[in-house]
């Protein structure tokens, strides 16, 4: 009998705190389902277990792990794999088709988020109730992966390479800041593009928004695609996929990501039954019926379970692939460093969120804001124990 709870697996929400009580109470599940906590964070608390024995097995199984996903940087800790992975997936940028066509715009075209931001302004129509732009800066997992992109798209970054240094305030953030706070200005020449309330958005709202056709833009992971396709949804043949928006920088931001971790935690009463279940699942006879159906939300992680029937199953599985095959994968938003867990700590804590909310509230112009991010940042980092200089 598997006995199976939830928590809310956001950097910000509930899981951390649940793992880590557990563990310490010595009654830790044996193995937990997650997308968006910091294996590197579990580690420096102590919850997790050894499991570079599994990954071995599985890699012997089912191929290489995707090289796309920087599965080691974010699972492999100190020479030890702490998480096994599980899926893999890429941000889907999603596009309406029909609606870029009726302003005469090529998919293709839209490359820079200058250009996509303009085109969701000329495709909105309020007495429509049709809105371009559909990214939150709200606290959420996409809001805070969507702030960050923008932000290292103009070469504004968290640290140093080392990950140590913080150097968040700085002109090329304080660039993509004024950028942002121009698009989410009502008042402003975006103002017509922005749906009413996307600025107290969360996770869920963009996928709501966008299925019931309302807006034209927006990115998501591929929960938002899998649903339109399953409930025969009008706007799934008329959603087409981009590739990563670019920023002044001109870096390229393709790649992938583990979309899913399997963790073992220390003191997990059935520590090898809890390693048996995670190579079963990833069985091509239990994982490969699973992947067909799920519209791209749950993709291998591993090269042999990209067969040719699971790439005929959607015409979009071949971008995907693609994408989590990526020679050298955008790292994400702990840029030009390695993920760490001081890194990941900002993402718990919400910072770039809370610096737009400053910002859209009235409370502080663009330079106040990032300085005032760029302060906490270096509190989370010396409280920490990583003193600044």
């Amino acid at each position: 009998v598997l006995d199976i709870s939830t928590a809310n697996s956001e950097a910000f929400g509930d899981f951390l705190g649940k793992m880590q009580a557990a563990v310490a109470a010595g009654n830790p599940p044996d193995l937990a389902y997650q997308s968006n906590i910091s294996n590197a964070q579990m580690d420096l608390l102590g919850l997790l277990e050894d499991v570079t024995g599994v990954v071995d097995e599985a890699v012997g199984r089912y191929g290489a792990i995707m090289r796309g996903t920087n599965a080691e940087a974010n699972g492999k800790l100190n020479g030890a794999w702490k998480a096994v992975p599980f899926i893999s997936n890429t941000t889907g940028y999603f596009a309406r088709g029909d609606k870029l066509a009726e302003i005469g715009v090529e998919p293709a075209d839209l490359v820079t988020w200058d250009q996509r931001r303009d085109a969701c302004l000329q495709m909105s129509n309020a007495d429509e109730e049709f809105w371009g732009w559909g990214l939150t800066p709200n606290q959420s997992g996409d809001g805070y992966g969507y702030l960050m992109l923008v932000i290292n798209s103009f070469g504004g970054h968290f640290t140093d390479e080392t990950g140590q240094i913080v150097q968040f305030d700085s002109p090329e953030t304080l660039a993509a800041v004024e950028w942002l706070a121009e698009t989410y200005n009502r008042d402003g020449m975006y103002g017509p593009m922005l749906p009413p309330g996307i600025e107290s958005w969360t996770d869920i709202s963009n996928n709501e928004v966008y299925l019931a056709g309302n807006i034209g833009y927006t990115h998501n992971a591929f929960s938002v695609y899998a649903q339109a396709k399953r409930d025969s949804n009008p706007v799934f043949p008329n959603t087409v996929l981009l590739r990563a928006p670019q920023g002044p920088s001109g870096m390229i931001h393709d790649g992938g990501g583990i979309g899913g971790w399997i963790n073992i935690f220390s003191g997990a009463p059935n520590i090898d039954l809890a390693k048996q279940l995670t190579l079963a699942l990833l069985d091509p006879a239990n994982f490969n019926q699973m992947s067909s159906v799920a519209g791209g939300l749950f993709m291998p992680a591993y090269e042999n379970l990209w067969t040719d029937e699971l790439l005929a199953a959607d015409p979009n599985f071949a971008v995907i692939k693609e994408q989590v095959s990526v020679e050298s994968p955008w790292i994400g938003a702990s840029w030009p460093a390695q993920p760490n867990a001081a890194i990941a700590a900002i993402q718990a804590a919400s910072v770039p969120n809370q610096m737009m909310a400053n910002i859209i509230s009235g409370r502080m112009n663009p330079a106040e804001a990032v300085t005032d991010a760029h302060k906490q940042i270096v509190d989370i980092f010396e409280e920490g124990g990583i003193m600044q200089p």
